[in-house]
């Protein structure tokens, strides 16, 4: 199997994971409606997928170094899709809540594959290929919203988006058992010899990358936060109709997409560090407008800017990280999953249990909390980053 080959099955997965993961808060509204669901019950789905999403980094992070990463991604996508069907299924919240904890798992367990071969088999373009690989995720979350609606405009039931996307998933597995079953035998570059799990104590006792964890918190709080719950958040606290909040978190999709496609260039005249900064700062900006804003126009500029903060942002840290501590690829797309999905329980059951007492409205608050954390904690990371590099530089002379 030649590095074109899993490089395409990866940013494919990549862009369907994306729809799998963003179209939850879409459809949120009728989820609820169909099967009774509480804005508390809303939030303890998003807080399962997490726990499940760190359960899977955890556990994957240790141990997918023992398997061929072709092959188990075939059969995990192949789970994934038989998920979906199930989640389609159900009549009642229960079901529902069961399935997002088994979605979460799964999914984190694919990310980490995938960052780890992309990592590896562009060692000497890491940056950029880890770009476009959240890229590929981000066109997925973009393509969500407009796959919805054209589906709804056929019949309004939120089921039969899972359904085709199983569909489409099927079709991921099986391109990629195809791909394992025509290299069997491939080898990642710079892949260790002896398949052994990995710790993560070792790792994360390094303060470069426990604040890489912190700012992950952040990120997760950030991106799925107002993933999960703007568009319920534009209806009922703004009066936007349905159509109408779709369309507007559209501009946050689309500025994820623009981000991660174009964010390595940048690096041509900035350093990543300083790059970090830059961005967590657009995202921040972009999340106080949001909360700020009462017209369309104004929410869609808020969405825009938080997406083009964001795209770049976790590509950018992860990458920088890898570049420090290769070996390490599976522990810190762990850290950094398990981060993420730690903060999306805290921003997407913490909004669902805090509009549990008051309005929806003051429970978005929730998003530019997260923004102004994950600040913090980039430029923390950033100077640890910049330390570092320093460092080497020193020792290289």
């Amino acid at each position: 199997m030649n590095r074109r080959t899993a490089t395409s099955v990866i940013f494919i997965g990549f862009f369907l994971l994306g729809m799998v993961f963003i179209l939850w808060g879409i459809m949120l509204p009728d989820l609820a409606k169909s099967l009774v669901m509480s804005e508390l019950v809303s939030g303890a789905f998003f807080t399962l997928i997490s726990i499940g999403a760190i359960t899977g980094a955890f556990v994957g992070g240790k141990y997918i170094q023992k398997f061929d990463f072709m092959s188990l991604f075939a059969c995990l996508s192949l789970s994934v899709a038989l998920l979906l069907v199930f989640m389609s299924s159900v009549n009642h919240w229960r079901w529902l809540l069961l399935g997002a904890f088994l979605l979460g798992f799964i999914c984190s367990s694919l990310f980490t594959i995938g960052h780890t071969m992309i990592a590896r088999l562009h060692a000497e373009r890491r940056s950029t290929m880890m770009g476009l690989m959240d890229f590929m995720f981000s066109l997925g979350t973009l393509a969500a919203p407009f796959y919805i609606s054209a589906l709804y405009l056929i019949e309004h039931d939120w089921r039969w988006p899972l359904r085709w996307l199983a569909l489409a998933i099927i079709g991921l597995a099986a391109y990629a058992w195809y791909a394992a079953r025509r290299g069997k035998k491939f080898n990642l570059p710079a892949e260790p010899q002896h398949r052994k799990s990995l710790s993560y104590g070792e790792v994360i006792k390094r303060p470069i990358f426990f604040f890489l964890a912190l700012a992950a918190i952040g990120y997760g709080a950030v991106e799925f936060g107002n993933a999960n719950w703007f568009v319920s958040y534009a209806q009922q606290g703004r009066g936007f109709s349905g159509e109408e909040a779709r369309m507007t978190f559209a501009f946050f999709t689309a500025g994820m997409v623009i981000s991660r496609l174009g964010f390595s260039s940048l690096l041509r005249w900035m350093s990543p560090h300083r790059l970090m900064i830059v961005l967590a700062g657009i995202m921040a900006v972009g999340a106080f407008t949001i909360k700020f804003a009462i017209e369309p126009q104004l929410m869609s500029l808020g969405n825009l800017l938080v997406g083009l903060g964001l795209g770049g942002l976790f590509p950018l840290m992860l990458s920088s990280a890898m570049d420090i501590d290769s070996d390490k690829g599976p522990i810190l797309s762990g850290i950094c999953v398990i981060g993420s999905s730690v903060g999306v329980q805290l921003a997407s059951f913490g909004t669902g249990f805090w509009a549990s007492f008051a309005s929806l409205n003051t429970a978005f608050w929730t998003i530019p909390i997260g923004a102004l954390w994950l600040l913090a904690m980039v430029w923390i990371y950033s100077r640890h980053l910049k330390s570092h590099l320093q460092h080497q530089n020193k020792t290289i002379d």
